[in-house]
């Protein structure tokens, strides 16, 4: 016989039944042993390939188009190392280091990442992030081990270069450390500390890449990384600004830096110097004005400057300035603008002699040459291994994010694994050569992409711009003021700082991603940038558990006579079903949202099993009472024992759906939640229906013995469309209703 619809006489069609695919699954020990046997076994292609895929140069250098790239990799190679240049010596200030060994850092790590990595534009070396995180390593460091964190205090570069060599030829008495058997001066413990801080960083890194743990970085979400970044901004301003005022400050160490360090500057504002002033005047104008054409802020520069020494720089430099603007559709690159003003404010301070006649704080000596590599202290490293986790955690996630970016944007593929395995490695290495933490960088990173760069070639030729200056070049930065370098940082810092200006928008689009990004920006300015992050992280990872803890639930109503069902609240002219609660929630049902999930079904449908059972008995056992009232009144014999029948009340339902096509998931707990809903609300006369369930949640009812223990076959509960289950809850309640008559 045909089956009917309750409502129409439409026959019902049967909904088709899906046979699952029988999955056979190997051994886990034969699979073990497959993959061993695969990779232990050796033989001359595995070695080239193993090789090869270590070293990725080796692939792609022998196919190099020597016409079609080299002047595309030798200008961006070129412009990069001449901005590196200023940028390796200034980003030391923030690392707490000698210049030196900023420079150090850059050569080696372009060189590594030329034969190590597999994307074609990315620029890694020195960043500002990762020279802020490890100078406040080592300026904790540097305190606990009882130095003078007054700048004053340390001694010159010439005692840090005899301390790095162990021969202490300082004829005054300074205070020094041991350190693997060498005393180690001021200057000489802090490289050490940010050398044991790096290779800690790389060694994580290589063993993140070794054991597949790169999915970490799916955890730093762009809302928290870009408040991260914007606070670590701020922060580097902060710790900048006492050199564009020339004070002799210390720097602070341990929690609340930002507000500690700008209490400390406007007590001591009255100890300006007006030659830093002026200078970090002209310097952050010319490069604020270099990078925004539109802008005109030169205009005032006369007013201030009567100098004929300044007045010439000043003259050079807006020159040059002009022809960019004119020339900018005809010059293939940018001109070097950080390497024009730390050129002409280092010809300034050498004939104006500003550190002697103004006491300016400059440079110092930059000796020139290699220092011999040394093995990273060990005995410092329990220290600071907890701090090198946040190093290798960011440094990876922005070379990996840099590189998958711009191969997207030239169509080529990178490996993430190996990127892991060559920043690691840009960063041990190099530990063994006085150096610190490296990343890639977005800025020199575009500039490289702007101008022309076809393959990291570019790098090796950045490498050896920086060599030159190390071989050659660096003594002449020795009367650099420190302003100057403070400028080139805080000018770098503009499009970080500039995302202030985004907060509306951001709130206007998702207000939980706003609220992340000002958390995580507050608390790394507040507190400190390691913590900073770490409650970033918390904080984001939080707000996607309260949204799982709190999802959108709705009951679903008919689309006109179409087998469709959608949200009551969302969509107009929907028909909600016939004694039909049709309950949707769009979330993982897991031990962590169970009770929001009953309490968002129990107010939906307006009844909760437990209370409406203990009205039930309330209302018999009052009836029991008034029976028995009445019988004794009445004189008559009554049996008590027997059971007096009372009418139920009737419900305004007789079946609930659950619509499970948003449920990506249960786990034992939430399975445990539908066996109690099917249980309970059978007491009170409700049947309970799966609907839409995909395949995980059906084999995880399967193993959990759902259905064996409801008593009742899977094809009466589950249900592959809403309307299905729909169907057949009118029809049960059709049938028991003609039973009932019958009885």
């Amino acid at each position: 016989m045909e089956e009917v619809s309750p409502d129409s006489e439409t026959p019902l069609v049967p909904p088709p039944l899906l046979e699952r695919r029988v999955r056979q699954r190997q051994p886990a020990v034969s699979v073990l042993k497959s993959k061993l046997k695969k990779g232990l076994t050796c033989s001359g292609p595995k070695v080239r390939s193993t090789l090869t895929g270590f070293f990725p140069v080796v692939r792609w250098l022998p196919k190099y188009k020597l016409k079609e790239y080299i002047w595309g990799d030798v200008m961006s190679g070129v412009i990069v190392g001449v901005i590196l240049v200023p940028q390796a010596i200034a980003y030391c200030l923030l690392a707490g280091v000698p210049p030196i060994y900023g420079l150090y850092t850059s050569f080696y790590a372009n060189i590594i990442y030329f034969l190590m990595g597999t994307s074609r534009h990315v620029s890694v070396g020195i960043f500002s992030l990762m020279s802020l995180m490890v100078g406040q390593v080592v300026v904790r460091e540097v305190f606990a081990a009882g130095f003078d964190l007054n700048e004053d205090s340390t001694p010159s570069p010439h005692e840090v270069l005899n301390d790095t060599l162990g021969a202490n030829l300082t004829l005054t008495p300074e205070h020094t450390v041991e350190v693997m058997g060498m005393q180690l001066g001021k200057d000489s413990f802090a490289i050490s500390v940010a050398v044991a801080v790096t290779f800690l960083a790389g060694v994580y890194q290589i063993l993140m890449a070794v054991f597949r743990l790169g999915f970490v970085s799916v955890y730093l979400s762009a809302p928290m990384l870009d408040g991260f970044a914007t606070g670590a901004s701020f922060t580097i301003l902060t710790v900048q600004a006492k050199y564009l005022l020339g004070l002799k400050i210390p720097r602070h160490q341990g929690y609340g830096t930002v507000v500690i360090t700008w209490i400390n500057i406007f007590s001591n504002i009255h100890k300006t110097n007006l030659c830093d002033l002026i200078t970090s005047a002209i310097c952050i104008t010319i490069l604020g004005y270099s990078s925004t054409p539109e802008s005109h802020t030169l205009s005032f520069f006369p007013l201030y400057f009567s100098s004929t020494r300044y007045n010439t720089i000043y003259f050079v430099i807006v020159a040059g300035k002009e022809i960019q603007d004119r020339y900018k559709d005809r010059l293939k690159i940018p001109l070097p603008t950080e390497l024009v003003v730390v050129a002409g404010a280092t010809l300034a301070s050498h004939f104006g002699e500003f550190s002697t006649r103004y006491h300016s704080s400059v440079s110092g000596h930059i000796p020139t040459g290699f220092i011999p590599p040394q093995i990273p202290a060990f005995s410092m490293m329990p220290r600071v291994a907890l701090d090198a986790i946040p190093l290798a955690v960011i440094s990876f996630a922005f070379t990996v994010s840099l590189s998958e970016m711009f191969a997207k944007k030239h169509g080529y593929t990178v490996r993430p694994n190996q990127e892991m395995v060559a920043i690691g490695l840009c960063n041990v290495v190099p530990s063994f050569f006085h150096c610190f933490t490296t990343s890639a960088a977005l800025a020199k990173t575009m500039v490289k992409d702007s101008t022309g760069c076809q393959t990291q070639v570019s790098s090796l030729i950045s490498a050896l711009v920086v060599l030159l200056v190390l071989l050659f070049f660096a003594p002449y930065f020795q009367a650099l003021q420190k302003c100057v370098l403070a400028c080139i940082i805080i000018v770098s810092l503009r499009g970080a700082l500039r995302k202030f200006r985004d907060v509306p928008a951001k709130w206007r689009s998702s207000r939980m991603d706003a609220v992340v990004w000002l958390v995580a920006m507050s608390a790394t300015v507040l507190i400190s940038v390691e913590l900073g992050l770490l409650v970033g992280i918390v904080f984001s990872m939080s707000c996607v558990i309260y949204k799982t803890q709190n999802p959108k639930v709705s009951l679903l109503g008919q689309v006109n006579d179409t087998d469709l069902y959608e949200d009551i609240e969302e969509y107009k002219n929907l028909t909600a079903p016939s004694r039909v609660k049709i309950f949707r929630f769009q979330a993982p049902l897991y031990y962590a949202n169970k009770n929001s999930f009953l309490k968002a079904l129990y107010k939906a449908v307006g009844v909760e099993p437990f209370l409406e059972l203990t009205k039930r008995k309330k209302a018999e056992k009052k009836e029991k009472d008034k029976s028995k009232k009445q019988a004794k009144t009445n004189g008559e014999k009554t049996n008590f024992d027997v059971f007096v029948g009372l009418v139920q009340r009737e419900l305004e339902f007789h079946t609930i759906v659950l619509d499970c096509s948003a449920i990506p998931f249960i786990d034992s707990t939430g399975m445990a939640t539908f066996q109690a809903l099917v249980k309970e609300y059978k007491e009170i006369g409700v049947s309970v229906l799966l609907a839409c369930c995909n395949t995980p949640i059906i084999d995880a009812l399967k193993k959990g013995e759902f259905f064996e223990k409801i008593n009742k076959d899977i094809s009466d509960l589950l249900f592959y469309t809403v309307h299905a289950a729909v169907l057949h809850a009118n029809r049960v309640a059709e049938e028991n209703k003609a039973e009932d008559s019958v009885v």
